[in-house]
């Protein structure tokens, strides 16, 4: 059989080529690439039904929860709470006044008030609430019998502690944005319930605020009144301490003054007196000395009376002599006793005239003595004065700490009269604008949002087990993907589905679908197109296709759409098929093994198919082992002697990895191709298959990939 062989060029005779072990090829990695658009959705189409039915749970738990909880109702009480309190008294304890941010610091302070202890058991103890199952921890066997186990304290007090927490868990205080307005939002199984909790908390809460002022004030009070007998009694050290130094140091005091400075100032004013008289008596005796002889032209004279009666006398008596002068002549006897009369009268004019002046004399030096007097007084009281001032300067110091403590004390007084009235004034500006009503509908469980939520939800969770599961075994997602992981290019994508009736494995009528020949057909002309064969090659073009296992009937499809899109256009194709025995009997006829072995030509076990120019090549039979360079040598033979009658050899190659009988085939076809299903063929398989032919000492030139959702 060997002789009918084609002789081939020496430099092609086995003993002539140096086959050798490969070199160590190192480990390959999976791929990193990005995830696209397109790969995204082939993940979930692929993994839809782990999506839908994470889905499917997740909404028939929402509604067997939805079904089966006890309905819940929310109440809303709303409160206001204005931060400019009432001004019911000026100094109030809590002053009035509108915080920089509007007070809204204030009522959200006002929030934690609302949910504190004791405004919470003033509520508990206006409903009687630790006497209500649902609230008491008491509602079910079960927590009885923890209660009996586990509860340490009183039964009062545990109980008020469970109650307590099961309000606050059931309470919610909100407020709305720019609003000074709290909402008092309480759940209960009652409608009825709830709208009483809800009331009976904002009640405790103005309650627990009105109750809070009221000690502030007392407290107030309480320390006010606690420090004005301390004040008292500064005051009555200051009055000791004036009055001990003013005994101490002679110094009596009338109307708030010394005496010793009032005497002073009287007697400053009747010196100043004094020497005024003194004065205006001495301007009169210079007047009367200046006058000479004649004094009664002086004023004291105009003025007394007695000088104008005698002057009058004295008219008259002139009167009465000139008369009797000229009736009765100078001797008569009534001439004579008129004129001794005139005479008379004059001397007593002036003996008054001498008296005056010796009365303004006399009372000029009476104030000359008063006036020297007074002055003596004053020069001696103000020698005493100057001792007086230097004891007046501790003095006053004294009077100033005693104005000072009398005015702290009177303070004192008057603060603790305002706020002892201010117990009883209820400043708080904060009352209940809407009063809280029994619901109309549950608010608890909310079975539509919890549908919804729960539907999407488990499609979120769905998506992401599924990118997790696909991160965790990662599969072929694109040809860029590909084409990083085997370092060659990747010729094209066939559509998994074709549009035959039925399918036929060559020729025939039923042409395989215009799209997958088109695909088909390009990617042979990639292929070849890439070549790298050396220009005077002997052997036939050939393409090796190789994929997984798990992959073996798209890789067969795909050999066979290669084979028939070359047959299309005219070329003669020779199909061989490394996985089944040719003809499918139980009784493997002749095929490639035997060729490989040297015991038949390939021409004379090869078939070929009617109406079609593609001619197969089976399996054969695995009676015997042949070793690799012979398998080399008769595989380079059966590529030349191909060449005489074919354009083109197609090799199933099966999965390298399992398939050592394919070596041969390896080391001598022009072209490997890989076949790889876009998200489903790991990529760990990936990485075994192209390590399996760096191990046969060859690399993929390429790959086809198979989209299933085309």
């Amino acid at each position: 059989m060997q002789s009918s062989l084609l002789s081939l060029p020496q430099q092609y005779a086995p003993e002539a080529m140096q086959y050798a072990a490969p070199e160590p090829v190192p480990t390959a990695s999976y791929a990193s690439s990005t995830v696209e658009l397109g790969d995204l959705k082939r993940i979930l189409v692929r993994r839809r039904f782990l999506i839908l039915l994470t889905a499917a749970l997740l909404t028939l738990g929402a509604l067997a929860y939805g079904l089966l909880t006890p309905a819940l109702y929310s109440s809303v009480s709303e409160i206001l709470i204005d931060p400019q309190d009432l001004q019911v008294v000026t100094n109030d304890v809590n002053p009035s006044r509108v915080p920089p941010d509007g007070g809204i610091t204030m009522v959200e302070s006002q929030v934690s008030v609302v949910q504190s202890t004791g405004v919470l058991l003033k509520a508990i103890e206006a409903t009687k609430l630790t006497e209500d199952p649902e609230f008491n921890g008491q509602g079910g066997l079960l927590s009885r019998l923890l209660g009996g186990v586990l509860g340490s304290g009183s039964a009062d007090t545990d109980r008020t502690g469970k109650t307590l927490d099961a309000l606050r868990r059931r309470l919610a205080v909100k407020r709305a944005d720019k609003v000074l307005v709290l909402d008092v939002i309480v759940t209960a199984k009652s409608a009825d319930k709830a709208a009483k909790l809800a009331n009976a908390i904002a009640q405790a809460y103005l309650a627990d605020q009105a109750s809070a002022r009221a000690k502030m004030a007392t407290d107030a009070s309480d320390s006010i009144t606690a420090r004005l007998d301390e004040q008292r009694k500064r005051v009555q050290q200051a009055e000791n301490a004036v009055e001990a130094y003013k005994s101490a140091h002679n110094m009596v005091m009338a109307a708030g003054n010394l005496v010793s400075d009032q005497e002073l100032t009287e007697i400053n004013t009747q010196l100043s007196a004094a020497q005024s008289r003194t004065a205006a008596l001495k301007a009169q005796v210079d007047q009367l000395r200046r006058s000479g002889g004649a004094p009664d032209a002086t004023s004291e004279a105009m003025r007394s009376s007695v000088i104008s009666s005698l002057r009058a006398q004295e008219a008259t008596l002139v009167d009465q002599v000139s008369q009797l002068g000229t009736e009765l002549g100078p001797r008569h006897p009534s001439m004579i006793a008129a004129q001794q009369q005139l005479r008379d009268t004059r001397a007593l004019i002036a003996r008054e005239l001498g008296r005056i002046g010796a009365a303004a004399e006399t009372d000029y030096e009476r104030a000359l003595a008063n006036q020297q007097a007074l002055e003596a007084k004053v020069a001696g009281m103000k020698s005493k004065s100057l001792d007086t001032d230097q004891a007046s300067v501790k003095l006053r110091e004294l009077q100033r700490d005693l104005e000072a403590v009398r005015s702290v004390y009177a303070t004192y007084l008057q603060r603790a009269q305002e706020t002892r009235e201010q117990i009883n004034v209820d400043s708080t500006n904060a009352r209940i604008i809407s009063n809280a009503m029994p619901a109309l509908k549950k608010s608890w469980p909310p079975l539509p949002l919890l549908l919804f939520g729960a539907l999407f939800g488990g499609l979120g969770l769905g998506t992401a087990l599924a990118l997790i599961l696909e991160y965790s075994s990662p599969t072929v997602l694109s040809s860029a993907q590909m084409q990083s992981a085997i370092d060659a290019p990747v010729f094209g994508v066939l559509p998994a589905k074709s549009s035959r009736r039925r399918w036929w494995p060559f020729g025939g009528s039923a042409a395989a679908g215009q799209k997958t020949d088109a695909v088909a057909g390009l990617a042979l002309r990639r292929l070849f197109a890439s070549s790298r064969r050396p220009p005077n090659w002997p052997l036939v073009p050939s393409v090796l296709l190789t994929s997984p296992p798990e992959d073996a009937a798209h890789r067969g499809r795909v050999a066979r759409l290669l084979a028939n899109a070359a047959a299309a256009r005219g070329s003669r194709v020779l199909f061989i098929d490394t996985n089944n025995a040719s003809g499918g009997k139980k009784e493997p006829q002749p095929g490639l093994l035997d060729v490989l072995r040297g015991e038949y030509a390939f021409e004379a076990v090869s078939q070929r198919t009617a109406g079609s120019n593609v001619a197969v090549l089976g399996r054969g039979r695995q009676t015997a082992v042949f070793s690799e360079a012979q398998g080399v040598y008769f595989t380079q033979h059966m590529l030349a002697q191909a060449g005489r009658n074919f354009d083109l050899v197609v090799i199933d190659g099966g999965a390298l990895a399992d398939n050592l009988n394919a070596s041969p085939l390896v080391a001598m076809v022009d072209e490997i191709v890989m076949v790889a299903t876009l998200n489903s063929t790991p990529m760990r398989d990936v990485t075994a298959a192209s390590q399996a032919i760096s191990v046969m000492g060859r690399l993929p030139t390429g790959a086809l990939l198979v989209d299933e959702a085309a």
